[in-house]
């Protein structure tokens, strides 16, 4: 398969014969990263436990792991124009697969410190690598595959923690980790074999520039894109917010360490249903209605949350899920609409950047603090503050989204 004009880039591409196969691997690397991130929610009360260590330090461990992988987003596409993005992939999931190993070979912090750091770097490979691939292979028809690829990532993430968390009762946190290195491993090396072999670049003419978006994007400029990297950043920084807390607020309405893993993973259930609902929600409602929704419903779900015991509580949670990320699916199938010059794959390295990268920042800086200030309890009410500051942007970005109108039935 050729590159799609409208989403021409500089960078050397990959004919996909079998846009269905890149679209496999590419899932499925997806969801091992998104597993390994969020993985990192079950360990905090354990690593709370062992190190002696408070709400502000256990955001910073957090933002060892996201802070790198959003930094290292746009490196991560200039070593894929040399090296090949399935060889960058193979080689970033192998790293954070160590990362892993390392933390559960590790016998103190500093140890766990830099565990945390190689498995950021290796995660960071995989979100503008693997995106921009589908929406090469895929071209106009892109924001389908991207909603399925953004789903899988969910079902990492709604099978990691719990599967660790089983272990966790079985066997210390150091063997568990181990097995979800080895996991790792595996999913490297069907990555490699799965993803089409990169081929030599395209001869380009000394003067040539890649071909323009026509569509939206190219009418919008700039303005457009970065009011929806600004959503972006407002949207991360609700969902871990409310995750870093969510394991101790259940602690205090009485949730031992599996229901926990077992509430994690009703939320990440939720949310990769969200991801596939939401992205038909948005064909049919707009996505400035779809985005609104999902964010005064996912403000709502975190009240009634904090509010509920923990039987009611658990019961909103795959709800809450599905509206905390829901969201997402919809912003990531609208970055190729708004790539500023059609530059498919450096918008997301920059869409990710900025997105992880406020998430990063947003946990120690500021609910790490509030939590330590004023408890769990309020860092959470926050995090629902900040997923209704979305609205009035999406408001503002609704004027520059052409293709956006809702369907009628």
């Amino acid at each position: 398969m050729s590159l799609a004009p409208d989403l021409a880039s500089p960078l050397p591409t990959v004919p996909d014969r079998d846009p269905r196969r890149t679209l496999a691997a590419a899932g499925l690397n997806h969801a091992l990263h998104d597993g390994y991130t969020d993985l990192i929610y079950v360990l905090l009360p354990v690593w709370q436990a062992e190190f002696g260590l408070g709400f502000a330090a256990l955001a910073l461990l957090r933002t060892l792991c996201t802070g790198t992988l959003a930094a290292l987003q746009i490196p991560a596409s200039h070593l894929a124009r040399g090296w090949g993005a399935r060889r960058v992939l193979v080689l970033g999931t192998l790293m954070s697969a160590g990362g892993y190993a390392l933390a559960g070979l590790s016998g103190g912090l500093a140890g766990l410190c830099i565990a945390l750091l190689l498995v950021g770097a290796g995660c960071s490979t995989q979100h503008p690598l693997a995106s921009a691939v589908i929406a090469r292979a895929y071209g106009r028809s892109a924001r389908g595959p991207l909603g399925t690829y953004n789903f899988a990532g969910d079902l990492g993430k709604a099978a990691v923690p719990p599967v660790v968390s089983l272990l966790m009762t079985l066997a210390d946190w150091r063997a568990a980790l181990w097995g979800v290195a080895g996991a790792g491993a595996a999913v490297a090396l069907a990555v490699g074999l799965l993803l089409p072999r990169d081929p030599v670049a395209r001869e380009v003419e000394p003067g040539a520039t890649p071909r323009a978006v026509h569509g939206p994007g190219a009418a919008t400029g700039r303005t457009g894109f970065r009011l929806l990297v600004a959503i972006g950043m407002l949207d991360n920084a609700a969902r871990p917010a409310f995750l870093l807390y969510l394991p101790f607020l259940l602690g205090e309405k009485g949730a031992a360490l599996p229901l926990v893993g077992l509430a994690l993973s009703l939320v990440f259930i939720g949310g990769a249903l969200g991801k596939a609902i939401c992205g038909r929600l948005g064909e049919r409602l707009g996505v400035t209605r779809t985005v609104i929704l999902t964010e005064a419903g996912t403000a709502a779900a975190i009240l009634g949350v904090i509010a509920l015991p923990l039987g009611p509580a658990l019961v909103v949670l795959p709800l809450l899920g599905l509206l905390l990320n829901g969201t997402s699916s919809v912003l990531y199938g609208t970055v190729p609409e708004l790539a500023p010059g059609g530059r498919v794959e450096q918008a997301f390295a920059v869409f990710y950047t900025f997105t992880l990268g406020g998430s990063a920042l947003a946990a120690p800086l500021v609910y790490g603090r509030l939590g330590d200030l004023a408890g769990p309890r309020w860092a959470a009410v926050a995090s629902a503050a900040t997923a209704l500051s979305v609205v009035p942007l999406m408001l503002a970005l609704s004027r520059h989204l052409g293709g956006a109108a809702p369907r009628r039935a």
